[in-house]
């Protein structure tokens, strides 16, 4: 990257103080950003950093004062610098354009405009690719998917037959869209396994971190909502729905046909067993253990999950227990002596 602080501060919409001319090359953060580089800070509290920051521009919050370095002032400084990091990493990024000739396209293939398909790559019979969808190397796309427009797909992802993407999803290497689920009738010792004909739905705007597993539903489908964002090493069971716009991180296991509402956020190595619903705007804090369904608007936390308060008075106990359990046995112990003495 390089461009003008006026130049950026135009891009972000931002009212610029100080040199227009400045010249940006890149970012950093507040504390170890150089000359040349663009940071920014959330709000006053990291006011005192930036008055010693040598980065060449600062980021800052619209009613922010006190600043004698280079400013742009935004309403939200962090989706500003986000916006910054976006210009360099599209400068960064770098992918085979066009159909490599080591790429294995199936019959009747639909690919759209400015389609990119990566070395190795195996895009299978009767699939649809959107256009301006970048395939990167290794990867493989089932029979019969469709994926809509401006995706990405990294190396080594994995999309299986009967899968429909929309726009704009970003799916990270290592993760398997559509694998079965996990379902087996027990007969006598052994176990027989119930075939996944179903299918995996992720909606515009979805990302998906790597070696994460979306199942695919048995008979039905599986819907990750727009917009939702899953961290790495998910796990995502048959039949379950993911509503729009929530956060799933790192660890967090969804079992099967639960359903999640809109907004929902499963912190890291927290997960919920089958069958359950899960409302609206619903946090579950870290390792949180979801054993029963979940109304809107509620924090939970602990295994079992409870209500966060609830959960922190728990915790509060039981610290205070084995002082609990000296003054019991110090009381038991007086009540012993004193009926000897009678």
């Amino acid at each position: 990257m390089k461009l003008t602080l006026k130049e950026i501060s135009k891009l972000l919409n931002g009212s610029l103080t100080g040199d227009e001319n400045v010249i940006i090359t890149g970012a950093g953060d507040i504390e170890s950003a150089g000359p040349g580089q663009i940071a920014f800070i959330k709000d006053k509290t990291y006011l005192e950093k930036a008055k010693i920051s040598k980065a060449s521009a600062i980021i800052v919050p619209k009613d922010l004062s006190g600043l004698n370095n280079n400013t742009i002032h935004t309403e939200n400084p962090y989706l500003a610098f986000a916006k910054v990091l976006e210009i360099i990493y599209s400068e960064k990024e770098n992918h085979f354009k066009g159909i490599h000739k080591t790429a294995i396209i199936g019959s009747d293939v639909k690919l759209g405009h400015n389609v990119s398909v990566g070395a190795y790559s195996v895009i299978s019979d009767n699939a649809v690719i959107g256009d301006n969808t970048v395939i990167c190397s290794n990867v493989y796309i089932g029979d019969r998917t469709i994926i809509g427009k401006a995706g990405y797909f990294y190396p080594n992802a994995t999309i299986r037959e009967d899968c429909e993407i929309g726009n704009n999803v970003i799916i990270h290497s290592g993760t398997v869209i559509g694998s079965d689920g996990f379902g087996y009738v027990p007969v006598k010792e052994k176990y027989y396994k119930i075939p996944q004909i179903g299918k995996v739905i992720l909606e515009d705007d979805v990302e998906i971190g790597s070696n994460s597993s979306i199942d695919r539903a048995t008979i039905d489908k599986t819907v990750i909502g727009r917009g939702t964002k899953i961290d790495n090493q998910v796990h995502v069971a048959h039949n379950v729905i993911v509503g729009e716009n929530s956060i799933l991180l790192a660890h967090v296991t969804i079992a099967g046909s639960t359903i999640l509402g809109k907004h929902v956020i499963f912190s890291g190595q927290s997960g919920a067993i089958d069958n359950l619903k899960v409302g609206d705007n619903v946090v579950a804090a870290s390792r949180a253990a979801i054993l029963q369904d979940v109304p809107a608007n509620s924090v939970v936390w602990g295994n079992p999950a409870a209500p966060i308060l609830e959960e922190k008075r728990r915790i509060i106990a039981l610290k205070a227990l084995p002082e609990l359990i000296r003054e019991v046995k110090t009381l038991k112990k007086k009540i012993e002596e004193s009926g000897k003495n009678k």
